[in-house]
Order: structure tokens, then C-alpha cells, then sequence
């Protein structure tokens, strides 16, 4: 397996990767997320792919298809009343294939994305999982995330 950054090439197994995970979320929180949808159009994707402040990285095995994916953003707030100018790479999704998962290919993005973030100048890598998505949540624990802050919500 080798992971690499995005390319065009790849969108068409990135879509359907972003229905995977969309399908996890909608079972999970069908009152907040709609069914079979994607996150992103094409014409999104090709400028997220192609913007070097959202990196996106793909595992990709021996004939280069696309197992999973990695969405990363960069932030920091500059000169903010209070947050300090720290810089952070967020990882906006993660996604392994289906019929991939059980191979390490997540914990490989993960310490791939750890480098590139290091690498990068960044202070910290954060991300948000939802609460209903119990197998991603012990991925990052297992991972040696922590919780920074949580969300929390009244359903009226």
C-alpha cells in the first residue's frame, strides 16, 4: 500500500467513499443527515483536490486504486482575540473502503497525515467524530486522540 496525494483521477472512488461515510452518519443521525447524498459535487472535489490549504491523501494498493482517503484542512487564527496563532491541520474526514477495513489502511493515513502535519509546522492535529459512530470513535482513541472539547446538543 502507498499513500499519496489526490489526484483527479481518483474522484470517482473518492464519491464513492464520501457515500460510505454519509451512509454511516445517516443510520447513525438519519434526523440530521440526509440518505444518499455526498458531501461534495464534482466540481467541489476537483477544487478541494487541487487546493494546497485542503490537502487530500489516498491509500492506494499495488494497482493504484483507491482504498481510503484522508481530507485535511489547515487552520489558524491569526492575531484572534483569544486563541493563540497555533497552527492546526483538522482532519476533515477519514474514510476506509468497506471492504478494505481490518488492514491497518486507517492507522496508516493517520500517521501519514501525523508526518505530513509535523512536517508541515503545524502544533496539533484535531478532528471532530460523532458520537453515534462508536467504531470511529475507538479507532481515534486507539489512536491516542483525546478529547479537546465536546459538542452537545438538546433535541427539541
Amino acid at each position: 500500500m502507498k499513500i499519496r496525494r489526490a489526484e483527479i483521477k481518483d474522484k470517482d472512488k473518492i464519491m464513492d467513499l464520501l457515500l460510505q461515510v454519509l451512509t454511516v452518519h445517516h443510520n447513525g443521525r438519519p434526523d440530521i443527515f440526509k440518505a444518499e447524498c455526498r458531501k461534495y459535487n464534482d466540481s467541489e472535489l476537483s477544487e478541494i483536490i487541487a487546493d494546497d490549504n485542503r490537502p487530500v491523501f489516498v491509500a492506494v494498493d499495488e494497482n493504484d486504486d483507491v482504498c481510503g482517503y484522508v481530507f485535511c484542512i489547515f487552520q489558524q487564527h491569526i492575531n484572534d482575540n483569544i486563541l493563540t496563532d497555533i497552527k492546526t491541520l483538522y482532519i476533515d474526514d477519514l474514510c476506509i473502503d468497506e471492504t478494505k477495513r481490518g488492514q491497518h489502511i486507517g492507522k496508516s493515513l493517520y500517521d501519514f497525515v501525523l508526518d505530513f502535519a509535523k512536517n508541515s509546522g503545524c502544533y496539533n492535529v484535531t478532528l471532530n467524530v460523532w458520537a453515534c459512530n462508536n467504531s470511529a470513535m475507538k479507532f481515534y482513541e486507539n489512536c491516542g486522540l483525546q478529547v479537546q472539547k465536546i459538542g452537545m446538543e438538546k433535541i427539541l
